[in-house]
């Protein structure tokens, strides 16, 4: 008979019947995380791999090699150079020899003005006109004053003639004759007082015009026709002696120390592309003891891309080398100075101490430690220590 198979089927039902269905959901919550956790290893084992694989033999300097584990490190060698220095400043824009020009007479109405700025002038050349119509009728008054004088000291002259040939007869005595030459002697001391009160009034007169002391380009005018001006007006003119400007150019105490008076300098005004060159013609003796800066001032000749009070940029020549030039990243710095690492033949790394000099844009030159010859790690030198041993992979000087 089949009883016991049909038994033991309704006892396994009874069995499933009764198991707890909170059990089955936190199986099945358990097998979900484990899911996301093996995705999330997995997505984050994949950004290691794609980081390594960006990153490989890139911009990282020291590789190991395959075999032997031994880093490569790239390295020059390189030689020496003739290196021009280069200071790079700014500054501003100026007149060489700013005049300012005022009234030195004693003033009056401005009858007229002659010339505008960015004129050329003359020295001598009348700037503007005064009214001068009082001080001409003084002038004349005195003129005719020297006539009268002259005609005084005529007249003392001919009584002497005529005294000095009756004398000899006894006519006139020596006392007269003495008296005669005294009103002479008088009448022409007069003569001289007069024509100097006239030249005195005719200087006075002519300081009325306001004049250019010096040729040169008007820069500015501050004075307009029917202006009262006198010796107070302050400046009224102001003249470029000649047109020379000049860059006042502002730089630290290194760089002043490294320049001197006579080199060349490049000069570059705002807003332009045009260059012009100019010569250091002085350098500040005093330096600035809140900005730690003195001015070095380079003059320029006349060009009307050249505007006083504008601003410049230029390059100043600081003199030549011949030294090793070495890339910035080969040069590394500690608290003992300045040092590069060199790789003998055996492929050995040694620490070498160097003193730098002139800083270029392709590099800086290596005053002293090295002489050219030796292989250089150009990278990756935080990365070394003194006796690691490497692998080189020379690149030429100009890198």
């Amino acid at each position: 008979m089949n009883y016991e198979p049909k038994i033991e089927a309704e006892e396994s039902d009874m069995v499933s019947a009764n198991q707890n269905p909170l059990d089955a959901d936190l199986d099945q919550e358990r097998a979900s995380k484990r899911r996301i956790w093996i995705v999330v290893g997995l997505a984050v084992a994949a950004m290691i791999g794609i980081w390594f694989l960006l990153h490989r033999g890139g911009d990282e300097e020291v590789t190991a090699d395959a075999a032997g584990q031994i880093p490569v490190v790239t390295a020059i060698v390189p030689g020496t150079k003739t290196i021009a220095g280069e200071i790079n400043a700014t500054g501003t824009l100026a007149a060489r020899r700013a005049m300012p020009v005022g009234s030195v007479g004693e003033g009056g109405e401005v009858r007229s003005v002659l010339v505008e700025p960015g004129d050329w002038v003359k020295e001598g050349q009348v700037l503007a006109v005064v009214d001068r119509s009082v001080q001409s009728q003084q002038v004349q008054s005195q003129a005719a004053q020297v006539k009268v004088a002259e005609a005084d000291a005529r007249l003392a002259q001919s009584n002497l003639d005529r005294a000095l040939q009756l004398v000899d007869r006894g006519f006139i005595s020596k006392a007269d004759v003495d008296r005669l030459t005294a009103t002479r002697d008088a009448a022409v001391a007069r003569v001289q007082v007069a024509r100097a009160t006239l030249r005195q009034l005719q200087a006075q007169t002519a300081r009325l015009n306001i004049v250019a002391p010096e040729a040169g380009l008007v820069l500015t005018r501050n004075v307009e026709p029917g202006q009262v001006v006198g010796g107070g007006s302050g400046v009224l003119f102001r003249i470029a002696k000649g047109g020379e400007m000049e860059l006042l150019a502002e730089l630290s105490e290194d760089d002043l120390a490294a320049i001197s008076v006579g080199v060349t300098a490049e000069v570059t005004p705002v807003g332009t592309d045009k260059t012009f060159t100019g010569q250091v013609w002085q350098i500040s003796p005093v330096i600035d003891p809140d900005t730690r800066q003195g001015t070095a001032r380079i003059a320029l000749g006349y060009d009307p891309a050249l505007r006083p009070g504008g601003f410049a940029s230029v390059k100043i020549s600081s003199g030549t080398v011949v030294a090793p030039m070495l890339p910035e990243s080969a040069i590394q710095n500690d608290t003992k100075g300045s040092f590069v690492y060199t790789v003998d033949d055996k492929g050995t790394v040694h620490r070498q101490p160097v003193e730098t000099g002139l800083v270029t844009a392709n590099g800086i030159a290596v005053t002293s430690g090295l002489s050219g010859s030796e292989k250089i790690v150009l990278r990756a030198g935080g990365f070394l220590n003194d006796g690691d041993k490497v692998k080189t992979k020379l690149v030429s000087g100009d890198k």
